[in-house]
């Protein structure tokens, strides 16, 4: 059985009731497991079964951020894949030694392993072809098996539901079949398409095993179109409780610098900087979706308030949250070097304009301040003396935000 995902950062706070039932806790998702590519667009079939695999690291991307989810898999890749999804499965077979898998070959236990569990088995001559494509087909046929599923009806009776159900190779109707019955498999773009013969896909194997996954009970299912079989449900809501943490960073600057009379509140938008999911690994709030709201400063002290979050799918929530009060402070004197000062920092515009009066620098570039004032219009707040004592930013853990009332998201 996969691993939960746990954190040092879990909530104790549970969520809100969803149809009648109590709902899991919520936590932030450890912040090593990626669950977003910048090749998965949020419409694309697999990007759920996806990301939930990821997030529980199962499945991993590529070093340039991509999954690439059109690529083939090899059995070798798909025996590690089953290896990291089914850990603890039952051995039925004592190991043998296939003739083209070398003890030193990177895949050598995966495929140990997927021999003895009975999720895949060799051909005849004592090899196991690794650096073949595994067909669709044949990886449903395996995950299957691996789960010692069998069809409660005649295969034929099962496999109806496909229009090429006639190009199903006949070794695989049965596995098929009781795959079908178990909510397996899932077609794209037509869910009565099987396509047996056809290369799986990465984005293929992600969604055959997760909903793998699901008929064991190990994860929560995901509402899709192409599952064969899922019957539709209605969406439901989830309501994430008021105190819940959302951990936020900002990707423009290390600093933000804010005058102690700023005029009026800085919009600034953060980005979510860890999956917040429930105690199962459902994820609620993506990593790297966007937080809109505004800084404020009063009484010597700046403040992030929250006020919209937009998901992946640019669908766009009212969010109401808000940050600790930052009061850490930054001087700044005259003859300062300005390049200095801005070095990775933003600033607001009232900021700004002291360090350019202070500093004597009236040239501070527009891309450096926060907001569009100009600096020479606030000129007449600023600032006489030969320093200027500003609030200074960490954005990347002083914005760090809780919720201050029930954040109601959509289940799509």
């Amino acid at each position: 059985m996969y691993s939960t995902v746990k954190s040092g950062l879990a909530l104790t706070l549970a969520l809100g009731t969803i149809a009648g039932a109590a709902a899991p806790m919520v936590m932030v998702a450890p912040a090593s497991a990626q669950s977003t590519f910048s090749d998965v667009a949020s419409n694309n079939f697999a990007a759920p079964f996806i990301q939930e695999l990821a997030s529980r690291n199962i499945i991993a991307g590529f070093p340039d951020g991509t999954f690439r989810p059109n690529d083939p898999v090899t059995r070798a890749q798909f025996a590690a894949i089953l290896l990291k999804a089914f850990p603890n499965a039952q051995r039925v077979n004592t190991p043998i030694n296939f003739s083209d898998v070398p003890s030193n070959y990177w895949g050598f236990q995966a495929i140990q392993n997927a021999y003895a569990t009975g999720f895949l088995a060799g051909f005849p001559g004592g090899t196991f072809r690794p650096n073949d494509n595994i067909p669709r087909a044949q990886a449903l046929v395996s995950l299957s098996n691996g789960l010692r599923y069998t069809a409660s009806q005649p295969a034929d009776t099962v496999l109806q539901v496909y229009s090429d159900a006639a190009s199903i190779p006949n070794f695989a109707r049965n596995s098929i079949a009781a795959a079908t019955e178990r909510r397996i498999v899932v077609n794209y773009p037509d869910v009565q398409t099987l396509n047996p013969n056809q290369v799986a896909t990465r984005a293929d194997v992600a969604a055959f095993v997760y909903q793998s996954l699901v008929s064991t009970g190990q994860v929560a299912a995901i509402q899709s179109p192409f599952i064969v079989g899922q019957a539709p449900t209605q969406p439901q809501a989830i309501n994430i409780p008021a105190g819940t943490a959302i951990p936020l960073r900002y990707d423009r600057a290390d600093r933000i610098l804010l005058a102690k009379n700023e005029p009026q509140p800085t919009p600034i938008t953060l980005t979510v900087a860890q999956n917040i999911v429930t105690s199962d690994g459902t994820v609620l709030i993506p990593a790297g979706a966007q937080v809109a709201g505004q800084l404020t400063v009063a009484q010597g002290a700046a403040q992030f308030t929250a006020s919209q979050l937009v998901l992946a799918n640019g669908q766009q929530v009212a969010i109401a949250a808000t940050s600790d009060p930052i009061t850490t402070t930054e001087t700044v004197r005259r003859g300062a070097n300005t390049g200095t000062i801005l070095k990775d920092a933003a600033l607001g515009s009232a900021a700004a304009a002291g360090v350019a009066a202070v500093t004597g620098d009236r040239n501070i570039r527009a891309g450096e301040v926060l907001i569009g004032t100009g600096v020479g219009a606030l000129a007449g707040l600023i600032f006489g003396g030969d320093r200027v004592d500003l609030i200074s930013i960490r954005p990347n853990t002083d914005l760090n935000v809780r919720l201050t009332n029930t954040l109601t998201l959509p289940r799509n």
